[in-house]
């Protein structure tokens, strides 16, 4: 886990809005900017379109989210069904088509470096892992949200606990692309593959909640407990202690064992008793020894065996949905955000007692946002603007900004949605 002190290089706050589409809109509607009743449900009625809209979007865009992992996905599979080059290009749309949807549910992709960083500098998990990329097609992560727990960790081999705060992510989302059957040399690797079924070519989609941003490392696929410092230290110093006495008893007394035993075979005529009393004691040390490494080998099992549990149990009850499941979600996701910078983009532009800017409108809103909810957010203005206009609700003098008023709104968004259903899928990209 990473100490909360550390920040990465996505420091400020999200553009991700924690709060529920139905709050927001209640809390809008209840700021009194709607003199009458008939306003206020005018505005509903606006908001309800603007779902509507984004609904009948998003589902093309689910479908096309389906049909771009249909040759990747690790329960369908038909990997060798088409040429190489198309399915480079099938990769190429479904990874375009996911980026879009993750950055307009406002997800935000992590470097590799800053993942290892992370897992560099966490607190509370002496788990080390390693996860060899070079095995992979490629490895993307996008988080959102984050938040600061406090945790209780051990010192001094548990004698002392103390609590850290660590930086927290509310939802991460990992796409893991197998290289194909052809790409992988090794008839080991394609056993490993084989053994954890895991189709060559498939591309695995996991979605997971509340992941420290230390344990980042520890999602990847192919990760391997290995031990720390201190573990090594915790094991090896008492080998060490204990069998330096042992070897010293064997090396003073080796020669005679020879000696015994080249007796025995016919190599040596004749052995005295205190020869046979000093072999024995070498044979018991050497029993001794082999013992002793027996036993250093068995703790070393049971605490790799341990910290496999620790990363198998803080991986599995974090896991919310895998592969295709997780599109219905990030759809959902994304289409919700959409919604609430546009509800909050046309309230405010409407409520303006002057035209502002855009700078001026993402300062009050989230002003807005943090004096209601207490969150502090990014307002992605500039996509909320760009969701307006597209719609046919804004308009620009210079730097200010201007949107259709409730009557005018309503009839642009009927007319809006008797083109889609008029002109069929294609209107929506008009």
């Amino acid at each position: 886990m990473t100490d909360a002190a550390h920040h990465t290089a996505n420091d400020g706050p999200d553009q991700f809005i924690p709060v529920r589409k139905s709050d927001i809109l209640s809390a809008l509607v209840g700021r009194g900017d709607c003199k009458s009743a008939e306003d206020r449900e005018k505005f509903r009625r606006l908001c309800d379109m603007l779902a509507a809209i984004y609904h009948y979007d998003y589902f093309k865009m689910l479908e096309r989210l389906r049909d771009d992992y249909y040759y990747f996905s690790p329960e369908v599979a038909p990997h060798a069904a088409i040429d190489r080059t198309a399915l480079d290009r099938c990769y190429s749309d479904l990874a375009q088509s996911l980026e879009q949807v993750l950055k307009e549910a406002n997800f935000i992709e992590l470097p590799h470096a800053e993942i290892g960083d992370a897992h560099r500098r966490r607190v509370g998990q002496r788990v080390e892992v390693e996860a060899p990329l070079h095995e992979f097609r490629d490895v993307r992560f996008w988080r959102r949200g984050r938040h600061t727990e406090q945790f209780e960790v051990a010192d001094w081999f548990g004698l002392r606990r103390r609590k850290v705060e660590a930086e927290v992510y509310d939802d991460v989302v990992l796409m893991v692309a197998i290289r194909p059957r052809n790409e992988i040399g090794s008839p080991r690797e394609l056993k490993r593959l084989e053994r954890r079924k895991i189709v060559p070519g498939s591309v695995l989609l996991k979605y997971f909640r509340n992941i420290a941003s230390g344990d980042l490392h520890a999602l990847f696929p192919n990760v391997r407990v290995v031990m720390s410092n201190r573990d090594k230290l915790t094991l090896g110093l008492p080998a060490i202690a204990g069998g330096i006495p042992i070897l010293l008893k064997i090396y003073a007394t080796i020669t005679v064992l020879f000696l015994v035993i080249g007796y025995y075979l016919g190599t040596n005529a004749s052995v005295e008793d205190k020869d046979i009393a000093a072999a024995l004691a070498a044979l018991g040390g050497i029993l001794a020894l082999g013992g002793f490494v027996v036993q250093q080998w068995v703790r070393y099992q049971w605490k790799s065996l341990r910290y496999q549990s620790e990363l198998t149990d803080n991986v599995y009850y974090r896991n919310i949905n895998n592969n295709a499941g997780i599109f219905d979600y990030l759809i959902g996701a994304a289409e919700d955000q959409e919604c609430k910078e546009a509800f909050l983009a046309y309230h405010f532009l409407h409520a303006a007692t002057a035209p502002p800017t855009a700078e001026e409108l993402d300062n009050r809103v989230e002003a807005w946002l943090r004096k209601t909810f207490g969150v502090e957010i990014d307002f992605a203005v500039n996509a909320a603007l760009g969701k307006l206009e597209g719609l046919g609700l804004l308009r620009r003098q210079q730097e200010r900004l201007f949107v259709s008023p409730l009557d005018g709104a309503l009839a642009q968004l009927q007319a809006v949605w008797d083109r889609f259903l008029g002109s069929g899928p294609q209107a929506a990209d008009k």
